[in-house]
């Protein structure tokens, strides 16, 4: 098909060369030169057929590679969810059981930890790891500061406390840890303290 349309081109664009140009001269050149355009002629014809299938390749290989991205991106995150969809299964066990023996709140309290613990090691299978906060310097690429607070005895800037955990995947941070920040008393209040005294 390819071949039949190029092939009506060439006419066409001879019939426009010859309507402009009026009608077609005829040329004498040698025998040598007459046959060395004419298999100049077949290797550009062979050429633009192999440019045709090539390029008829390329869109192919782009559209399968399109098409097993698409389904790859459909199913990448099945084994996290089946993971997910076990500690969803162990959770609504504890529910249940916790329902039934409204007394063993030990044992409930027991299960969710462990449930937990299924949970953090399934993060940490996949890559997600816990930003460490408390008692470490104030740092705005890991920490959200939400408030300060004075603490003398605590080098400024230090996280006093986590008020919400931070999370890292693959080293890139998602969610920053929000924390307390120390910071040292201001002077006019250092000294209304000592006057008191």
């Amino acid at each position: 098909m390819d071949n039949k349309k190029n092939h009506e081109d060439k006419i066409e664009l001879q019939e426009a060369l010859q309507a402009k140009s009026g009608p077609e001269k005829t040329i004498t050149i040698k025998e040598s030169e007459y046959e060395q355009l004419k298999a100049d002629s077949r290797k550009a014809q062979e050429n633009w057929d192999k440019l045709v299938r090539l390029q008829a390749d390329f869109e192919n290989a782009r559209k399968r590679m399109e098409r097993d991205r698409s389904e790859f991106l459909r199913f990448a995150n099945e084994d996290i969810l089946c993971d997910i969809l076990t500690i969803a299964d162990e959770l609504e066990r504890s529910v249940e059981l916790s329902q039934e023996k409204h007394e063993d709140h030990v044992a409930f309290l027991k299960g969710v930890e462990m449930i937990l613990g299924h949970l953090h090691d399934l993060l940490k299978k996949n890559g997600v790891c816990c930003i460490s906060a408390k008692g470490k310097c104030f740092d705005p690429n890991y920490h959200e500061a939400l408030m300060q607070v004075e603490k003398d005895e605590l080098p400024e800037n230090t996280v006093v406390e986590e008020m919400q955990k931070g999370y890292t995947f693959n080293d890139k941070v998602i969610r920053t840890a929000k924390v307390q920040v120390s910071k040292k008393k201001s002077k006019d209040v250092a000294k209304e303290d000592k006057q008191e005294k």
